[in-house]
């Protein structure tokens, strides 16, 4: 890591630091400590979904919007399940299973079609992916209270006084281990190099004889997997509710935006930060109507700063 990369995480991890720590004055600690718990095990996945976007986006050039509307499916699938008295473990599974077939349908029916069109094409129609998957969803189960619970819920650690789940512990290791094998898998592995070989240019790769077609259903398989979950620790930690669940994709494309759809380290801080900011915002009277908005006020800054030395994302460079 260079000089000036370090001094920009430096710099980051100060200003949330600052944040914070501004947001939790006068407040007591176990108070403070619930809603920062609370903010990273949310903010984890963000940085997953984030996470699974970036993947993508490396090896296809396609920002996905429909990874929230998958994992809701997903998750109302394991709900489902479960009703019927299936084994829990293989509800999961479901979960993550219907979220992979619905992210692989896609990528490997309609993805290829618009394989050369512009990068906002592409995901304009990921979008559209969503709305249709989140309309069928809606229509197959009415909007009643439901809730999806793990047994990690029941378990958990004491830090400072102050009880934490096992299922918020779970989020954190995912996202942090998940990055980190991820980085790996991209950095050291043939399959890796090649996806970031088919972002950059694909006529090019096919004439270097890269199998673009495996690749790139690699590359949504690992989105599909991510997406399904994160739709299921979504509708744990937060609510089972296909709506809400669909447009996690919203704070997630702002973790992937301020790791520049790039830097898998940054996304991971990104998403991370922009939960625990969001939820800190609470403690505040006068600021927690901005809550929704605090993702992509946090990544638009990362941008404008980072703008300086760098070209549009959209282009296809960085």
């Amino acid at each position: 890591m260079t000089r000036p990369s370090l001094i920009n995480w430096a710099l980051y991890i100060a200003l949330m630091a600052a944040t914070m720590l501004w947001l939790a004055w006068g407040k007591p600690l176990n108070v403070a400590g619930m809603f920062i718990t609370a903010g990273l095990a949310v903010g984890s996945l963000y940085a997953l979904g984030g996470i699974g976007m970036v993947v993508l986006f490396r090896a296809s050039g396609v920002l996905n919007f429909s990874s929230g509307a998958a994992g809701a499916a997903g998750a109302m699938t394991a709900w489902q399940v479960t009703q019927w008295g299936v084994w829990p473990p293989l509800a999961w599974a479901a979960c993550i299973l219907v979220a992979l077939i619905l992210t692989l349908a896609y990528g490997r029916f309609v993805a290829p079609l618009l394989a050369y069109r512009e990068t906002v094409v592409k995901a304009v129609a990921t979008l559209g992916f969503a709305l249709i998957l989140l309309g069928l969803v809606s229509f197959s189960w009415p909007d009643d209270p439901r809730s999806l619970g793990l047994p990690t819920d029941s378990i958990g650690l004491t830090l400072l006084s102050l009880k934490v789940t096992g299922t918020r512990v779970l989020a954190f290791l995912a996202s942090v281990l998940i990055c980190i094998g991820i980085y790996a898998f991209l950095g050291r592995t043939q399959i890796g190099l090649q996806m970031r070989a088919v972002a950059n240019d694909r006529d090019l790769s096919a004439l270097l004889g890269i199998p673009i077609l495996k690749v790139e259903t690699i590359a949504w398989a690992i989105a599909g997997l991510l997406a399904g979950f994160t739709g299921l620790m979504f509708a744990n930690l937060i609510r089972l509710e296909p709506v809400v669940i669909t447009f996690m994709v919203i704070p997630s494309i702002a973790a992937a935006l301020s790791g520049r759809l790039d830097n898998l380290g940054l996304v991971l801080l990104g998403g991370l930060s922009m939960g625990v900011i969001e939820s800190m915002l609470t403690l505040s009277p006068t600021l927690k109507g901005v809550r929704p908005i605090a993702p992509f006020v946090i990544a638009a800054l990362v941008l404008l700063y980072n703008q300086r030395s760098s070209r549009l994302l959209f282009a296809g460079r960085s």
